[in-house]
């Protein structure tokens, strides 16, 4: 569990962003982010959904999905796509790209916060004329803890 002190801050921090930019921080938006500041591993939508329940009466699939994506949008959380998860933004949500450490025994993913396309990629969409809106790369392997353990 990321604890509460994380989850005070974030939840500082999105009503602080959501005032600045002159948007809506719902009910469904606060208790999402909440929930994703308390997850201590990607949580997938239907986890989010499950525990959407403790704080709101029969929360139905499209409210969550809706605050998913409104905080995916806004960079507070990430999209896991190898593990159809999500999580919480380490790196404060000021970049266009994300990376992931994925430890395949315990699912714990580390952000790299590499902020900017490496070089190597750059070139090569540059080369194609191709215009990077977003990227995400995820490397599997084995963390340290549980190489310990084999």
């Amino acid at each position: 569990m990321q604890g509460m002190n994380t989850a005070t801050t974030i939840i500082n921090k999105a009503e602080t962003y959501c005032a600045d930019n002159d948007l809506r921080l719902t009910d469904p938006r606060r208790h999402v982010l909440d929930i994703m500041a308390h997850a201590n591993k990607p949580i997938g939508a239907y986890d989010i959904l499950s525990k959407l329940g403790d704080y709101l009466d029969n929360p139905k699939p499209p409210t969550a999905y809706r605050a998913i994506d409104f905080w995916v949008e806004h960079g507070f959380i990430h999209r896991i796509e190898s593990l159809n998860a999500y999580t919480l933004c380490e790196a404060g949500h000021r970049h266009s790209g994300s990376q992931f450490l994925i430890c395949d025994t315990c699912k714990t993913v580390t952000e790299a916060h590499l902020c900017h396309l490496p070089k190597t990629l750059q070139d090569k969409a540059d080369e194609q004329d191709f215009t990077i809106r977003h990227w995400s790369v995820e490397i599997h392997g084995q963390c340290a803890a549980c190489s310990q353990t084999v």
